[in-house]
């Protein structure tokens, strides 16, 4: 089987690390051909353009940041090359905007599956990504193969947007956890209790997530650098979820509170930075 991948950025490239390390024969092809440079080092195939990748692949993974750059990357392409090639959208995305990517790939005669992630570099790395598809059972057979060598367990959510729901309702809880920690947190600090102390109580509760520890000596330290999943992913992924949420007639006033912090860290300049540091905007007058 030949892979695709289109979108050798952060996760990307970890994914593609995975498998050629799987000794999987893999195509790719970046935008930012620099970012692919390191790739064919380790023996994947590059190609100077996405029709290409769509060409010479059976299955084409895109990880690419937004709907925005998958189209860009499809108007390059001819028509014919999407035929009987089956797209599997790795990126988060609103719902509908997925369900437009599937209708104008088989308007092409492609085949087009969603299955978005959850985790971060090394779980791309080490194949443990928790996979949520979208689509038809058909095409999920055809692709659960590879999908078994990207993520534990994948999972068949449903239709067509269900997998791209479920995703965002994931984001939305790291948005919210984060947040919510980095406020106690900064309370804390300002009352000057020892954080392990602090922690100790939270970690024996029914309140603790994993998250917590992860980013405890991050926020402390206030080193955001090298990030797994930066700041203005998940400041695009908060406003994605609160658009569609605001279409349901869902209440996303508490939501809209943490977008403006986000929004807040961007404007510090720490938009490639860890999106802990959301904790430079919760409490500014530390150094970040």
């Amino acid at each position: 089987m030949n892979i695709g991948l289109i979108g050798t950025g952060l996760m990307g490239q970890a994914l593609a690390e995975h498998l050629l390390a799987e000794n999987q024969s893999l195509i790719v092809f970046n935008r930012s051909p620099e970012k692919s440079a390191v790739l064919a080092d380790a023996g994947a195939s590059v190609r100077q353009s996405a029709q290409q990748v769509l060409q010479d692949a059976d299955i084409c993974l895109l990880f690419l940041s937004d709907a925005e750059a998958i189209h860009s990357v499809f108007d390059a392409i001819e028509p014919a090359a999407f035929r009987d090639t089956l797209i599997i959208q790795m990126g988060t995305i609103a719902p509908e905007e997925s369900r437009e990517m599937a209708a104008r790939v088989r308007d092409q005669r492609g085949r087009y599956l969603e299955c978005p992630v959850l985790g971060s570099l090394p779980e791309a790395r080490s194949g443990s990504l928790i996979l949520m598809a979208g689509g038809s059972k058909q095409d999920y057979e055809t692709a659960l193969p590879l999908l078994e060598m990207i993520g534990k367990e994948p999972q068949h959510i449903g239709d067509i947007g269900q997998g791209a729901t479920v995703k965002l309702a994931m984001n939305q809880l790291i948005a919210g956890l984060t947040a919510s920690f980095a406020l106690s947190l900064a309370l804390v600090e300002k009352e000057g209790i020892e954080t392990e102390q602090f922690m100790k109580i939270v970690r024996d509760s029914a309140l603790y997530a994993p998250t917590f520890d992860k980013k405890l000596t991050r926020m402390l330290e206030r080193d955001f650098a090298d990030p797994n999943f930066p700041t203005k992913h998940l400041a695009k992924d908060t406003r994605l979820f609160l658009s569609v949420a605001e279409q349901l007639g869902l209440n996303t006033s508490a939501l809209e509170g943490i977008a403006q912090l986000l929004d807040a860290t961007l404007k510090m300049g720490l938009e490639n930075t860890d999106y802990s540091a959301i904790m430079a905007a919760v409490s500014p007058q530390n150094k970040h």
